[in-house]
């Protein structure tokens, strides 16, 4: 088989754009240097086509989606440039080639169209995250045309996977291709950013571009998550697809700036050969998960363990008689909180005992989180290694006033008539009063501006990978 790939990696402000950045996106001259060197190179190649990995299009929690109308167009409306507008043909051939091998690893994937976006109140068109890039490219050649695909939020594994399959599929067709990661590195890098300020974004981006630039997928894959999410990056999931296809690589960092709060980090890499590292990120996934239940105690253990044998024996497990006496005896309200890749993925819980004791309370209530949460669809078995689970222990809940409430230490029950809405406490982005009521009042269907009984409590975390609980 006779294939030829190049593989980049490529930010996209919109702000590096003349008619949006309207002389601030002199700011960042490097990066459009560094874009440009990239669109001459991509000119003297001459690709067939140019795979474009995008977080900007539609993000599905358990699909990769990839654009399947005969072409694909978009501008820069939505940034106040209506007039920056591209049109592009779809490599069908090439994106259906994609999907049957993916479909053939177990990597879901989903092809969009106008009709099928109706559905979910979305236009079809190319977004942002792909446009600007290939920005860049068509100033120095236009003769290719697009697979368009938008990451989903699937493990990293399953998006190493899917990269695997890309590379497959343009090696079976024998093709020309380019494959560009679009993607910012974190938002968090000062105050004048888009986010709130986080130390974490710098670490950040020294981090996973000291690993590009050095080829160390391993290393890559073993980032702390919570530093990953308090960094507030949209391109790491593009890099993690952008790593299956490449195999084993060195990486060229052409260009890296912040200068606008932003990591704007611009890269040429190289695929060196094709070595199994597929196998030692699998290893190192289960000796993850092995460590983070060791290091946790029996309430979160306990959690998994019930998920564990609902997936295999599809019912409720007993309560095992090897836990501690206050699980055994005590009965209180218990939540379960599922997070998968920072982002919640079930969370179910009784503010009063429903049960005979809080394990059977965490038992039942782990199940409820997975698969009766009405905001998601039902967890799947797969799913399990990459979640994080926690567990909520509730006081009895006492009457209170507004002036004795405080998000950071108490929950919050709010009630009218048979209406009732309960918020937990100490939740990102919910720092005030106010907030937590406004929020728990729209849970239960409660006019905030009217009257309604307040209830407070306090709450025993236990948290997977922490072996001592948190008490708000």
């Amino acid at each position: 088989m006779t294939y030829h790939l190049k593989y980049f990696l490529m930010p996209h402000p919109p702000i590096i754009i003349p008619e949006i950045g309207k002389g601030e996106e002199i700011k960042i001259q490097s990066t459009i240097d560094a874009c440009r060197k990239i669109g001459r190179e991509i000119s003297e190649t001459e690709p067939e086509t140019i795979v474009v990995i995008t977080p900007h299009g539609p993000v599905f929690s358990d699909a990769i989606a990839l654009s399947t109308e005969t072409s694909i167009s978009g501008d820069l409306g939505h940034f106040g440039a209506p007039d920056v507008y591209m049109k592009l043909n779809i490599d069908l051939e090439l994106t259906n080639a994609i999907a049957d091998i993916a479909k053939e690893n177990c990597i879901q994937t989903v092809k969009i169209n106008h009709n099928f976006l109706k559905h979910y109140n979305r236009k079809f068109e190319l977004d942002h995250g792909a446009l600007i890039p290939l920005h860049f490219i068509n100033q120095f050649y236009q003769n290719y045309r697009v697979v368009h695909i938008t990451y989903g939020l699937l493990s990293p594994i399953e998006l190493y996977q899917f990269g695997m399959s890309i590379k497959k599929a343009i090696a079976n067709l024998e093709k020309k291709c380019v494959i560009i990661a679009s993607g910012d590195l974190s938002h968090r890098l000062s105050e004048d950013g888009p986010y709130p300020y986080s130390p974490k974004g710098h670490v950040f981006d020294e981090t996973i571009l000291s690993y590009l630039v050095s080829g160390d997928t391993q290393a890559i894959f073993n980032m702390n998550k919570h530093d990953i999410e308090e960094a507030g990056e949209c391109g790491y999931r593009s890099i993690l697809i952008l790593l299956g296809a490449m195999g084993k690589f060195k990486g060229n960092l052409l260009s890296y700036e912040g200068t606008f709060g932003v990591g704007y980090g611009v890269m040429s890499l190289e695929s060196i050969e094709n070595s199994d590292i597929l196998s030692v990120l699998k290893k190192d996934r289960i000796n993850k998960l092995k460590a983070k239940i060791k290091n946790s105690d029996c309430y979160v253990q306990l959690a998994r363990k019930s998920l564990k044998y609902y997936f295999k024996q599809g019912k409720p497990m007993e309560v095992p008689n090897d836990l501690p006496k206050e699980m055994l005896v005590n009965r209180s309200g218990v939540f379960v909180s599922l997070k998968k890749f920072g982002n919640l993925r079930g969370c179910i819980g009784t503010f009063l005992p429903t049960k005979k004791s809080i394990a059977q309370e965490i038992i039942h209530n782990a199940i409820d989180a997975a698969i009766r949460d009405p905001r998601f669809s039902p967890v799947e078995e797969k799913e399990l290694p990459d979640l994080d689970i926690s567990v909520d222990i509730l006081s009895e809940p006492m009457k209170a006033s507004i002036a004795e409430l405080n998000p950071k230490i108490y929950g919050v029950i709010v009630s009218q008539g048979r209406k009732r809405g309960l918020l937990l406490p100490d939740l990102e982005g919910i720092t005030t009063v106010k907030q937590q009521l406004e929020i728990a009042c729209q849970k239960a269907g409660i006019d905030s501006d009217k009257h309604f009984e307040i209830e407070r409590f306090k709450v025993e975390r236990h948290v997977e990978g922490e072996l001592n609980a948190q008490s708000g």
